[in-house]
């Protein structure tokens, strides 16, 4: 008879389509995760993990967090959830007020909906309706940046540029701009102002020359996620800001990976005083607990969509979980925590740590860059250090040292040949260098030792 973890990973096998997934992969090497405390997880067979990327870059002060659960708690004496259509309800609307008196000044309206994807499709069509309700009509275009991601829904795919992930939908996608985004460990100079410039330059070009037909530029501030953790060169988002101030061209920065603390700033855009009209943020927002996104944006743009009924301004738009009470009430006990627990000091301090710490990493043979700001970092692995030629992409590397990693201990996800590390950002200095050294051990055991 089988035990009940082999019953559960049959019925996985047998019913679930897991989300960017090779299912072949999976039947080879499945998991399943029965329950997590603090930083680790533990799977049904009682073997513990180290939650190395925050259970995909969401988790902010680790697994049952007793005020969170309290929070929820609470919320559901009073009720789970009713609709944000045509009306409100007490946690959506304390925490708009939070999130508005956090966020950075300017930002003066909160939309709610349940995943950074859809929080992008409503920038998307915010930024497009925008231009149409003040009768500029001909500003249709978006512009994105080379290696950009910005979610999975159409819309965000259409702004996306990593052909892995977008290539087969193209025939679904609206055309939109690609500007080089300042990629300095392949930049030919490999020198970051000079890369920064250089992209700065090719966007100005775009921008004058179609300036009055883009509606809106998007991009993720300090840090591209999904495209390989690839850092921006300082002065380059305040350039792009600049840039789109000059031309009339809305700015939507995607904060969905960077938000709340995640880069050492409550806000990747705080790093350098950047104002968007438009941003989005999800994932730590509810300390990794509940889906809940939002779209936040001037009062400039509000106020365009604002008239009477007749003029069919509003905005047609919505999610039947939008604002969410239980989402939102946990929400604001996470928020609560952010201020007792001093997390983004927090981050700062211990990101020097990472720092330090990811030194020794440049020994490794095949590790050819480290990218890293806050709890955000990426490790690109080459196969050719000096060239840095990188390996097949058959060979699957970054894979194979996550499935090592997770031999010893640490779940991660890489992106190609990259390895995430995105700890939960309340995980103590002694827990950090236990999930590097796991990490460490996995990179030189699978590209050196195993190959040699």
């Amino acid at each position: 008879m089988l035990s009940h973890h082999e019953q559960l990973i049959e019925k996985s096998k047998k019913y679930l389509w897991l989300p960017f997934t090779q299912m072949k992969d999976y039947e080879k090497d499945p998991l399943i995760i029965e329950s997590g405390e603090g930083v680790k997880l533990k799977d049904t067979e009682g073997k513990l993990y180290y939650d190395g990327f925050s259970s995909v870059w969401l988790n902010v002060h680790g697994h049952r967090k007793k005020e969170l659960d309290e929070a929820i708690r609470v919320q559901l004496e009073k009720i789970a959830h009713s609709t944000l259509l045509g009306m409100t309800n007490v946690p959506a609307t304390e925490l708009a007020e939070r999130l508005v008196n956090l966020t950075p000044p300017g930002l003066d309206r909160v939309f709610y909906s349940d995943s950074g994807a859809t929080s992008v499709e409503i920038a998307l069509k915010m930024a497009f309706q925008y231009w149409r309700n003040i009768g500029e009509t001909k500003k249709q275009k978006f512009v994105t940046m080379n290696n950009g991601y910005h979610g999975d829904t159409v819309g965000a795919v259409s702004v996306g540029d990593i052909d892995v992930f977008h290539k087969v939908y193209k025939p679904l996608m609206f055309n939109s701009y690609k500007t080089p985004y300042p990629y300095t460990y392949r930049h030919p100079s490999n020198q970051a102002e000079v890369c920064r410039d250089e992209c700065l330059n090719e966007l100005e070009t775009l921008l004058k020359e179609r300036h009055e037909e883009i509606a809106a530029l998007i991009v993720e501030p300090m840090m591209q996620g999904a495209g390989g953790m690839i850092k921006m060169p300082k002065g380059f988002l305040s350039g792009v800001s600049k840039l789109c101030k000059a031309y009339d061209v809305l700015l939507i920065t995607d904060e969905v990976a960077t938000g709340f603390g995640r880069t050492g700033e409550l806000f990747a855009c705080n790093h350098e005083g950047v104002v968007p009209d438009i941003m989005t943020a999800g994932k730590g927002l509810t300390g990794g607990y509940l889906p809940i996104a939002i779209t936040m944006t001037s009062e400039r743009i509000y106020e365009a969509f604002y008239d009477d009924y007749t003029k069919l301004k509003a905005f047609f738009h919505g999610h039947s979980y939008t604002g969410n009470q239980l989402g939102c009430a946990v929400a604001l006990a996470n928020l609560d925590l952010f201020e007792s627990e001093k997390i983004v000091e927090n981050v700062q301090q211990k990101s020097k740590v990472i720092q330090e710490t990811l030194t020794k990493f440049h020994e490794l043979n095949h590790v050819g860059d480290i990218r890293q700001i806050g709890f955000m970092t990426g490790i690109e692995l080459v196969k050719n250090k000096q060239t840095k030629e990188p390996f097949q992409w058959e060979e699957r590397m970054g894979y194979q040292v996550s499935l090592k990693m997770r031999e010893l201990g640490m779940l991660t996800r890489p992106l190609g040949d990259v390895i995430v590390f995105m700890p939960p950002l309340a995980s103590t200095t002694e827990e950090l260098q236990e999930m590097m050294s796991i990490m460490y051990e996995a990179i030189y055991t699978t590209t050196e030792r195993d190959r040699s």
